[in-house]
């Protein structure tokens, strides 16, 4: 996390909750307008509604719109009286590589920077290349569909590469990223047991380089399965470690030696699996999410060409890593013919600029990163919009957490007025959104603007009965493509359903805790198992940061319901600038802060002080850690944390016995 200490923030002018921040000036020129137009639309609640009470004439329309490469086949779906067993385009064929590699130009299609490394890039020309030399070579050593291929990767062109060549030959790719531990990994691999293994020899952090080979080689011990490991040299090793280059065959040298071909796309049933995420796993181990060829590509052709109005040429950036699933959004921009802008290595090295400087550089269209980012740069005082040309940008998204009000307004302030702020949600389960961003629709402070199209988002209260205007849960009441084909090594399909099909009957269950607004937008309170119920009463824990982070004395925060006295008490642990106490009259404020800005249920009865919030890997705070944390319970997966370290302190807290 960027250091803020004595850094003032400058005074903007607040906007009510509701406010409109941004209208569109040219709805009619957006791929969304298009789409609605020849539908037969004229608005987008009329759209919305068709595209989920006429599910297979919708799909079908957005499979000719985005000109998917491959035969749909007759039949769109298969209509079942359970939504998670309805199928798509039973009898399609298509392959998730040729759809992203239809483009075969000079244009970049890749485009990488390491920190303050010098930039590289890939034409697309030079990326079918590459990927058909490997494919070919995947092909050699006996990869057939079905197999599944892994990535201890950094989010650098070799990994797109790999992902697209095993999709190629009809391979599955799961990956993630060099931070994570052998155990972390292996947790992972071991369940989905991968054939072939590329893996970088390091990463840079805060102008530091990571070496990888202790960690490579447990995780080569521990993992059987591996007939081969591609090193990919990411970094220059250190002279002490002479012996790296005796693990694996290097990505570069391996290529050279393959022959110069088309490359043989394999033909793959829409429902064919092609990627396996992982769930954070903080509460046991990873669940392995199997998303399908077809869903995948699919939705993310929606979610870019006519939620983020993502065209040929457009130069698209995303702050990821490979364990998170929006590298996997990232790399989709390749089918709507854009560039992917590659960034890895910390977004504050050397300081606040190096991502704008990219974006600058690159005349990036749309700006991709997480809510705490954007907090971050506003607690530094940043102001991209006034040091960097920005002019090419024309929508930032953010998601990974709930994107508080006054965010919105710093965005509008410090970065671009003219932007559409997309504040997204959905998630690793879906590897795609619920609700996200509209270039048809007004940004209203502090909401995600719609519903995606062809998925039935309501909100339920505990009883399963749709609420408008009050707070509940985040369902989806139809079935949609991207649903998990399962979880792998889930035989009867029961762990699966009772992940999201459990709670409410036919309905998927996403574990959001929202309010769906008169206009159609959405306001998102939290994970709803994060929730705390003091007195029976439901309070999403992201209204309580929202507030308590505004304050100058307040860099992060993370709330907890403890049990207490045959009821539930909230508690609050504030991290502060490092010149300032926790004293009585800071809790006060705090205090004060809390029950004038929410109600007298939010205020924390405890306030206590940690240097450090316990994250997992994809960066979010995890409540449910800390609260088994202070209630003497064991953690099930500690190996999920980006820091478990963190957790010490919030155990045995003598504040919290009285």
């Amino acid at each position: 996390m960027l250091a803020v200490k004595n850094i003032q923030r400058r005074p903007m002018t607040k906007a009510s909750s509701s406010a409109i921040l941004w209208q569109p000036t040219q709805p009619e020129a957006t791929q969304m307008h298009a789409f609605m137009q020849q539908a037969g639309h004229n608005n987008y609640a009329d759209l919305h509604a068709w595209s989920v009470e006429q599910p297979a004439a919708f799909w079908r329309r957005l499979w000719e719109f985005c000109g998917v490469v491959g035969s749909p086949g007759e039949t769109t779906m298969l209509d079942s009286e359970l939504m998670e067993s309805t199928a798509f385009f039973p009898d399609a064929t298509l392959n998730f590589a040729e759809n992203l590699l239809r483009r075969r130009d000079d244009t970049d299609a890749l485009v990488f920077r390491l920190e303050d490394q010098p930039t590289a890039r890939l034409s697309y020309a030079q990326l079918y290349d590459k990927v058909a030399r490997l494919s070919h070579w995947l092909r050699s050593v006996d990869v057939k569909p079905g197999d599944v291929v892994a990535g201890y990767v950094a989010n650098c062109p070799e990994a797109i590469i790999a992902m697209l060549a095993t999709a190629a030959v009809g391979g599955i790719w799961t990956s993630t990223s060099p931070d994570f531990g052998s155990d972390s990994v292996l947790e992972r691999f071991s369940q989905t047991a991968p054939k072939i293994l590329f893996a970088v020899n390091g990463y840079r952090y805060a102008g530091k380089p990571q070496p990888m080979r202790e960690k490579l080689e447990a995780v080569l011990v521990g993992l059987p399965s591996v007939q081969h490991c591609v090193r990919i040299d990411l970094i220059d090793v250190e002279a002490d470690e002479p012996e790296f280059a005796e693990i694996g065959r290097g990505f570069t040298d391996l290529l050279v030696t393959q022959p110069d071909r088309k490359i043989t796309y394999e033909p793959m049933r829409f429902s064919d699996p092609l990627f396996i995420l992982y769930s954070s796993g903080t509460t046991g181990k990873p669940k392995c999410i199997v998303h399908g060829v077809g869903g995948t590509l699919l939705q993310h052709l929606k979610e870019h060409q006519l939620h983020s109005d993502i065209r040929r040429d457009d130069r698209v950036f995303y702050f990821t890593t490979c364990g998170w699933m929006m590298w996997n959004w990232l790399a989709s921009v390749l089918a709507s013919e854009a560039t992917a802008l590659l960034y890895d290595g910390s977004p504050f090295h050397p300081d606040w600029r190096s991502l704008w400087q990219f974006a600058e550089e690159e005349r990036c269209t749309l700006f991709g990163t997480s809510a705490k980012y954007i907090d971050a740069l506003n607690k530094a005082g940043a102001r991209p919009g006034d040091d960097f040309d920005l002019s090419s940008l024309r929508t930032l998204c953010s998601t990974g957490s709930v994107l508080a009000p006054e965010s919105f307004d710093y965005v509008y302030d410090a970065i671009k007025k003219d932007l559409c702020l997309a504040s997204i949600s959905g998630g690793t389960d879906i590897i795609s959104c619920f609700i996200l961003g509209n270039p048809l629709l007004p940004v209203r402070r502090g909401e995600c603007q719609c519903a995606g199209l062809g998925m039935d988002v309501q909100v339920f209260n505990d009883d399963g009965q749709a609420l408008k205007n009050e707070r509940g849960e985040l369902v989806c009441c139809n079935a949609f493509p991207s649903q998990p084909l399962g979880f792998w090594n889930d035989e009867d399909g029961q762990r699966y359903h009772d992940a999201y099909y459990a709670r409410f009957e036919n309905t998927w269950h996403h574990g959001d805790f929202v309010r769906q607004n008169d206009g159609g937008g959405f306001t998102v309170f939290g994970r709803s198992d994060a929730t705390l119920n003091p007195g029976g009463v439901r309070i999403g824990t992201a209204e309580i940061y929202r507030h308590v982070e505004q304050l100058d004395e307040v860099l992060e925060s993370i709330a907890i319901g403890q049990d207490w006295d045959n009821d539930v008490r909230v508690v609050l642990f504030v991290v502060l600038r490092s010149d300032e106490p926790l004293d009585d009259a800071l809790i006060k404020k705090i205090r004060e802060t809390v029950r004038e800005k929410c109600t007298p249920r939010h205020v924390p009865a405890k306030v206590l002080q940690v240097s450090e919030i316990p994250r997992t890997r994809s960066g979010k705070i995890t409540e449910l850690a800390v609260r088994e944390v202070v209630h003497s319970r064991e953690v099930q997966n500690k190996s999920a944390l980006a820091n478990p370290e963190a957790l010490e302190q919030f155990k045995n807290r003598k504040e919290l016995e009285r």
